[in-house]
């Protein structure tokens, strides 16, 4: 090989290597927790995507209502997975659709089962083509608990091959939220980069953020409810180096009043109302 061939493929070789690397990579806290730096700014994540418009045709889990999100700017757009009997990871909230269990039916069986804007059910891959195609809306993945330790196991390990064939295995791309503690567990443990939070909603139980922390489970994700009853646990949590999430926040008192106790990001379906409330205090990935 030639001077100048040696110098077109190592120039070459860094051109891939820049291409195929994160633009940005997280931070970490003194236990070793991926952190974002906000700046004490909040930020919105739409609830099943930004749905409750027109773009989205009142269509939650619609690829639109994540579109819809993403030409919003807002900082996330959350969807849930379930696995279907045939191993496809499917966007859908419920675990069943019209009395069918995604669980124990195939993809197909769920083909004339559209949603209000039309669009079919879609499948996890079809909905991460859309996802790529913006880098400044993180996708939230709700993985939804399943009937079995091992259906759990393959829900986890489906999602995790689907966005790497779609180059969204990043973590400045895509954060995980569960009320699975088997699965956060593994998440923890095998995927300690991602951002990754417990999700719960019962205000009486004694969640406290350090219970999850010393699990090595790095954020929550809280009802509003236990937010309210026990607003200090956003301090202890932010204390030890955890993300805090809170779901979902609709009405603007209750909004003003997780903004006043310090949360990270402020789940809704009411994303505009929440970017009327915190004003110049929103914050969106660059």
């Amino acid at each position: 090989m030639n001077h100048y061939l040696r110098i077109s493929a190592l120039a070459a070789m860094l051109l891939v290597a820049a291409a195929c690397s994160p633009s940005k990579k997280l931070s970490y806290s003194p236990k070793g927790f991926p952190v974002i730096d906000q700046g004490g700014k909040v930020a919105i994540v739409a609830h099943r995507g930004f749905w409750n418009c027109e773009q989205a045709g009142f269509s939650e889990n619609s690829i639109a209502s994540l579109k819809a999100a993403q030409d919003a700017g807002l900082w996330g757009s959350e969807c849930d997975v379930h696995v279907t009997a045939d191993d496809i990871i499917m966007v859908n909230h419920d675990p069943t659709i019209k009395g069918k269990a995604i669980s124990t039916h195939k993809y197909a069986d769920f083909a004339e089962d559209l949603l209000p804007n039309g669009e079919k059910r879609p499948t996890f891959d079809e909905y991460l083509v859309q996802a790529a195609k913006c880098k400044t809306t993180i996708l939230v993945i709700e993985l939804k608990k399943q009937p079995s330790q091992e259906r759990e196991d393959k829900l986890l390990d489906l999602t995790v091959k689907a966005l790497k064939a779609h180059d969204l295995f990043d973590p400045t791309r895509v954060l995980f939220i569960t009320f699975s503690k088997y699965m956060c567990e593994r998440v923890a443990k095998e995927l300690p980069q991602f951002i990754n939070q417990f999700l719960s909603s019962d205000p009486i139980l004694n969640e406290d953020p350090a219970i999850y922390a010393a699990l090595k489970i790095n954020g929550v994700d809280y009802h509003r409810k236990m937010f309210i009853a026990h607003p200090e646990w956003v301090k202890n949590a932010h204390d030890i180096g955890m993300s805090v999430n809170v779901w979902t926040v609709n009405k603007a008192e209750e909004i003003s009043r997780m903004i006043e106790i310090g949360v990270d990001a402020i789940t809704t379906n009411e994303p505009l109302l929440v970017r009327e409330i915190l004003g110049s205090n929103e914050f969106k990935k660059k």
